[in-house]
């Protein structure tokens, strides 16, 4: 996601709901990459990884939707 830092950083102090979805988003980013890591994966884990990478995308998709009308 490439965005202005100035604006990133007046919705990140402005919408307490933009905020919520970054810090979300570094979780999930954080939690993908711990899976990374790993040399096998369960069939649970493969799972979890599935739905991290929806719910980040999703919320990705939400922080896109507020920064055009931030833009506007």
């Amino acid at each position: 996601m490439d965005i202005d830092q100035n604006i990133l950083q007046d919705l990140l102090d402005s919408n307490p709901r933009f905020r919520m979805l970054y810090e979300e988003h570094s979780l999930f980013e954080k939690r993908l990459t711990e899976y990374e890591k790993k040399g096998f994966l369960s069939p649970q884990e493969e799972v979890e990884i599935a739905t991290v990478k929806k719910m980040k995308l999703a919320g990705k998709d939400e922080m896109e939707r507020i920064i055009a009308c931030a833009d506007s």
